[in-house]
């Protein structure tokens, strides 16, 4: 089993629940946003102080911190599950346990409380920026070695398909189609060497950005409609 085998149930008891659901926002597993309420949760396979640490930190930034386990095996529930308990509810974080072979697969054992401490305000403005940013969800919690999917590459590939359909054009050009307010900054940065300047604020694809997107032909494919579909309601 890996970490990211467990993202699927927590994601799908988060959405029956209202959330919106993002993985991997700045470092974090798994975030989740109804209304006010910011929820993170770390996921390791086992209880370990790594996973004690990451959820501690989370809570400088919100109440609501979780850390996700799979069931534990019977020795460990017998050995060590009621002191990690213990030590978890003194630190105020709340435990999930995913059962992957049960029809109720998500338990909640206990919920966090109301941690004292000061928060990191500026921590939890820039988790919620990102999960209002990102329109897809094409991230899975618990994964490594992996790129992560930020709201920032998802602007890029949108740009990078409509320049590859419109040819030479420019950011207000771009814009025209719905491309985010940051157009002409990503397009001028050009974090990802897939745009090539072309005269005064005119810009194509080049050969690298062809290349690239399409690792995400899906997403591509995506804008590629949305482009048809805007030409057709002008």
């Amino acid at each position: 089993m890996k970490e990211s085998d467990l993202f699927p149930y927590i994601k799908q008891y988060l959405l029956s629940g209202g959330y919106k659901v993002r993985a991997e926002v700045n470092g974090c597993y798994i975030t989740a946003v109804l209304d006010d309420n910011l929820i993170i949760i770390e996921m390791k396979l086992r209880l370990n102080l790594e996973l004690i640490m990451q959820a501690v930190d989370r809570q400088r930034i919100t109440d609501s911190v979780y850390v996700a386990i799979p069931t534990p095996d019977k020795k460990l529930q017998k050995q060590r599950l009621k002191g990690i308990i213990r030590i978890l509810k003194r630190l105020e974080i709340g435990l999930i346990i995913v059962d992957t072979k049960s029809s109720l697969p998500v338990k909640i054992i206990f919920h966090p409380k109301k941690w004292q401490q000061r928060k990191q305000l500026q921590r939890k403005r820039a988790i919620l920026k990102e999960i209002s940013l990102r329109k897809t969800n094409l991230n899975i919690g618990g994964t490594s070695r992996k790129k992560i999917f930020t709201a920032y590459r998802e602007n890029a590939i949108e740009i990078a398909v409509y320049l590859q359909i419109l040819g030479e054009s420019s950011a207000a050009t771009l814009q025209k189609y719905g491309t985010c307010k940051n157009t002409h900054s990503i397009l001028y940065k050009n974090y990802y060497k897939w745009f090539t300047r072309k005269g005064r604020g005119k810009y194509i694809l080049n050969n690298l950005g062809i290349l690239e997107i399409q690792q995400w032909k899906d997403l591509s494919e995506n804008f590629k409609d949305k482009f048809k579909q805007l030409n057709i309601e002008k």
